[in-house]
């Protein structure tokens, strides 16, 4: 058996290979969509993908399943598990619907079904026997229900899909799934979908597997013999579910479209991007944040794209049902364009070089330091965000803000009068900075972000309430 493990920093996502030497077949779990990385895997080990497979309707990125098997000829497996009003519609490749208690052969390798609901309903795990040497499994790939130090958030249908009263049921499912796997031996090998930095749960360990047995003792899924307390333990302090996800949901049930089908970005002057910033089209700004900041180009919002949450930022702001333009250097835009397809931003049919745009006369995003800010709170009709996450909000905060987490700020336009000057600050100043491009371009004037953000605050030794 062989075995290979691939992660997407940008999303905190891991896919994974599992090959059988003997016959060489392989199959893909969890494929991402950028899936060239799976066929030069593939072909440096002398196998053939011959099945490719996931564990559920995938919230945060855009699945590679289809496309890969597309690519491939390799047969598809989907769960067929789940409510009747949420599966996968129907695609024309090649597919095999799987439930609970199913298995098949890759080679030599038994992988077998088991439905552990509770993140979403259709949710699956594989477990994996290596029947060569061996007459009990080796390990389970637990897409988003066992993580190093976690399980898996089950509130995201109700949050970011809009599935009203979803959240609680799902986590009393999660606690049966708990249960179920504390029968199980010890010694299997847990592969999680996730590393640290998912909003898929809300502590998420950096390794990248484990074991049950360690996650027995040091999970504190696994701590609880109550299921209310459970539940409530699960549902409390879950991080905020971007806008995009909503997206993903609804892309990945009805399969992704194929990267063929997607248009590549031609490249436009300054008078087309003149004509497109008065027409209000969609433009983000993927320069650095020193260079956006310095040099804010009216009519765009911005993500850095060196930034490794760039697609995820993006996604909390991108309207999926218009083009997006993009302000790009001509050699990223290739890495740039991988990202956002990722998250499903597909439809990007121009670009701009910032060299050919950016003129001497761009102005800076206002900025002050913490002290200034000291000074001047809270006097003048001043309104400060907030915009760093609730746990974030929730070690520490300036007196007198209104927290408005970073995506959740164009919810909130209603209640932020637009002849206020507004003061945006973070933990560090990248966020705010990105918040400030988003006001600017939905008609704020007096905007002004504050640098160094939070941590600058107490490192001045600025009052702090907890």
């Amino acid at each position: 058996m062989l075995l290979r493990y691939f992660y997407d920093e940008t999303l905190a996502q891991a896919s994974y290979m599992v090959g059988c030497v003997a016959n060489g077949d392989a199959l893909v779990i969890d494929a991402g969509r950028d899936i060239q990385q799976y066929i030069d895997v593939a072909n440096q080990e002398g196998l053939t993908i011959r099945y490719v497979t996931e564990t559920h309707i995938h919230a945060d990125y855009v699945s590679g399943s289809h496309e890969l098997a597309h690519a491939t000829g390799a047969q598809l497996f989907l769960s067929d598990c789940g409510t009747p009003e949420w599966k996968y519609e129907k695609t024309n490749l090649p597919t095999v619907m799987l439930n609970d208690g199913d298995s098949w052969m890759v080679g030599n390798i038994r992988v077998e079904v088991i439905h552990t609901p509770g993140h979403t309903p259709e949710h699956i795990v594989f477990m994996i026997t290596d029947t060569a040497g061996a007459d009990e499994p080796i390990g389970v790939f637990t897409g988003d229900f066992i993580f190093v130090g976690d399980v898996g958030r089950p509130d995201l249908l109700e949050e970011a899909a809009g599935v009203v009263g979803t959240k609680e049921p799902g986590a009393r499912l999660q606690y049966r799934n708990v249960v179920k796997f504390q029968a199980m031996a010890d010694y299997l090998q847990i592969w999680p979908g996730h590393g640290s930095g998912s909003a898929c749960g809300k502590a998420l360990g950096a390794i990248p597997s484990t074991t049950l047995g360690y996650e027995k003792r040091f999970n504190p899924a696994f701590q609880f013999s109550n299921e209310n307390d459970f539940v409530a333990w699960l549902l409390e302090g879950q991080p905020e579910p971007p806008k995009y996800f909503a997206q993903m949901k609804k892309v990945n049930r009805q399969i992704p479209a194929l990267l063929k089908d997607t248009p590549t970005p031609t490249q436009l002057d300054r008078v087309a991007f003149e004509k497109l910033v008065a027409e209000g089209a969609q433009i983000l700004d993927t320069r650095p944040i020193q260079q956006f900041s310095e040099s804010y180009l009216p009519g765009t919002f911005a993500s850095p794209a060196s930034n490794k949450n760039f697609s995820t930022w993006a996604g909390w702001y991108v309207d999926f049902e218009r083009p997006l333009y993009l302000v790009a250097y001509p050699d990223q835009l290739e890495r740039i364009l991988v990202q956002l397809r990722s998250v499903g931003v597909d439809n990007t049919p121009a670009f701009f070089d910032p060299q050919e745009i950016v003129t001497e006369t761009a102005m800076p995003i206002p900025s002050m330091t913490v002290n200034e800010l000291a000074e001047r709170m809270p006097k003048n009709g001043l309104v400060v965000l907030d915009v760093r996450g609730a746990s974030e909000r929730a070690d520490g905060y300036i007196a007198n803000t209104q927290h408005i987490p970073m995506g959740f700020v164009p919810r909130h336009f209603d209640e932020l009068a637009k002849d206020h000057p507004i003061v945006v600050h973070c933990q560090s100043g990248t966020r705010s900075s990105i918040v400030a491009t988003v006001l600017l371009n939905n008609g704020y004037q007096n905007v002004t972000n504050v640098m160094g953000g939070f941590s600058a605050w107490e490192k001045a030794n600025l009052p702090i309430e907890r």
